[in-house]
């Protein structure tokens, strides 16, 4: 993560922080578009720490909404258990929708405006449809579990705070 770090300042972003090793950081950029920083810290992965990600970039506000669009219901303690399905562009969340077949109950699943939302409710490992959606659905998309969502909206609110 020092190296993630250091990488997005050489790209001139600011207020950098990453959250513990989970590949996700946090950054203040004074302009361009979600889209534009996305491919830029994807082409300086792929250059300086040999990797090909996705790369999938949230202002602040998107991040909270994606949050409040959540329409499964779970309580803190199987938050680590819902995972969102991120995409950089709204269009292709439509592709997340193919996981519907592989959601069996008590499962819940639901794709929104923003993203997708997949409740493992027996547990991660269990789901075939995490399997999928973790296995980064064409590389179009990434998934992080509910917690580190959380954890990286208060970050975005707070940054600068490593």
């Amino acid at each position: 993560m020092a190296q993630l770090r250091v990488l997005l300042a050489r790209l001139g972003y600011t207020q950098v922080a990453t959250l513990l090793n989970s590949g996700n950081a946090v950054f203040q950029a004074t302009d361009g578009t979600a889209a534009n920083h996305a491919r830029d810290i994807a082409q300086a992965i792929a250059r300086g720490l040999k990797m090909e990600v996705p790369v999938i970039v949230k202002l602040a506000r998107e991040l909270s909404d994606i949050i409040a669009e959540n329409p499964i219901r779970a309580p803190a303690a199987e938050h680590s258990k819902l995972l969102v399905g991120f995409v950089q562009d709204p269009k292709t969340l439509a592709e997340l929708e193919a996981l519907r077949s592989l959601v069996v109950p008590p499962e819940q699943f639901a794709v929104g405006k923003r993203a997708a939302y997949l409740l493992c409710a027996t547990g991660i490992l269990e789901s075939k449809a995490a399997a999928a959606m973790l296995g980064k659905a064409g590389r179009s998309a990434t998934s992080r579990n509910m917690a580190t969502v959380l954890k990286l909206e208060a970050l975005a609110k707070n940054p600068g705070k490593d």
